[in-house]
């Protein structure tokens, strides 16, 4: 103890105590018991679970709120902390030194016993007695329920929504489907009325309207299906490459032109390889879709120190601010016969693998869709970039 620092009532006892006799040290232990008391009654007043624990993990010390949520018996000679905090690593803890027991944040733990909880663990180390860590334990199972409840009605209501959309959207091709099939019916029961070629127009109108509902299912899938990924390595020019070769034919029969940038070398990042391919499609077809007269989309892959960034820019008709501020809304499509799901499918995807994606857009210009990936890892080399063709094609030599 340094000098001049306070003593405490315990250390001018001990240093006394041969000095003392009978009934000062009997008075000196009645004012422990009461002291002792004292912080007893303040402890158990405390709502926390506090035990105190050695590096063995046996209890040495434990509040009423602590016994209640852990279940803790009587008898503590033979029982460890951790035969009740199950889903704590002891073992990795057990092995950190003085310093490192101090970076132990704060952690949610769950128990099944003697209650189904979710409890908010602490670990405290006791600076001058290093043998010797506080705990403290929160119930949060209430506030953990709560939330889980606004979020699951926020989900339902969400879906509500979009399923409502869903049924104003489908009415359209299913009335089409209807009158269609009507008018089939009547011609059949008419043999000599009965046209071929009407009666194929008509098919094909009803075959139009089919992948239509379809399109708005399978868009009303991707939107609403949990965001559960796959997550591996992947290279993303792969898969930049992968997905504009499933579209050549798409892209060709529009008269629209791709060309590539990509660096030799990208960083690999970890996602889910058929969800970004999904979300790159969605992008590429909403690039073609923009420019009907035909055009050209450049691909553009580049990265430094913290991003991989990917580019997409069309020679569209560009996007209003008006349009622009909605874009990600469901169900609101500026196409005719567009779903205006794929946006919000895109911007999901992305928010699923921690990536932000920007649009610059001018109008009677174009539209850039701008995607950052945060790239792990520490940054390699770029080789001078080139101009790369369309996937599978030779490039072009001056």
């Amino acid at each position: 103890m340094a000098d001049g620092e306070k003593k405490s009532f315990l250390d001018r006892m001990i240093e006394r105590v041969d000095k003392l006799d009978a009934n000062s040290v009997q008075a000196y232990i009645l004012h422990l018991s009461r002291e002792r008391g004292f912080f007893e009654t303040v402890f158990n007043a405390v709502q926390e679970g506090i035990l105190v624990i050695d590096r063995r993990l046996k209890i040495r010390y434990h509040n009423r709120a602590a016994k209640e949520l852990l279940g803790l018996p009587e008898d503590l000679e033979k029982i460890r902390l951790s035969q009740f905090l199950r889903n704590v690593d002891w073992r990795r803890l057990l092995k950190l030194d003085e310093e490192e027991w101090t970076k132990m944040s704060r952690q949610e733990v769950e128990i099944l016993y003697p209650q189904h909880r979710f409890l908010q663990f602490y670990l405290v180390p006791h600076h001058e007695e290093t043998e010797f860590a506080t705990v403290i334990l929160r119930d949060v199972t209430e506030s953990r329920s709560r939330t889980m409840q606004e979020l699951e009605t926020e989900t339902i209501n969400f879906i509500a929504m979009l399923a409502g959309e869903v049924a104003h959207e489908i009415g359209n091709p299913l009335n089409s489907l209807y009158l269609n099939l009507q008018l089939l019916n009547h011609m059949a029961a008419k043999d000599n009325d009965f046209e071929i070629e009407d009666a194929r127009e008509m098919l094909a109108a009803c075959r139009d309207e089919v992948e239509r509902l379809d399109n708005i299912i399978n868009q009303f899938l991707h939107a609403i299906r949990p965001g559960k990924n796959k997550l591996k390595k992947v290279n993303i020019k792969d898969l930049l490459i992968e997905t504009l070769n499933f579209m050549r034919k798409e892209i060709e029969s529009r008269n629209v032109e791709i060309k590539c940038h990509f660096p030799d070398i990208l960083p690999i990042l970890t996602g889910d390889a058929p969800r970004l391919k999904q979300a790159f499609f969605n992008i590429l077809r909403n690039a073609v879709q923009a420019m009907p007269q035909g055009g050209a989309i450049d691909v553009t892959c580049s990265y430094d120190d913290d991003n991989v960034i990917i580019e997409f820019t069309d020679t569209g008709q560009g996007i209003s601010s008006e349009r622009l501020n909605r874009m990600f809304d469901p169900f609101k499509s500026f196409r005719k016969g567009g779903t205006g799901l794929g946006m919000m499918i895109i911007e999901k995807v992305m928010r699923e693998h921690g990536a932000e994606i920007t649009i610059e857009t001018k109008e009677n210009e174009g539209t850039s869709v701008i995607i950052k990936f945060m790239r792990p890892g520490r940054r390699v080399r770029v080789l001078p970039e080139a101009d790369e063709p369309f996937p599978g094609q030779e490039p072009e030599h001056d």
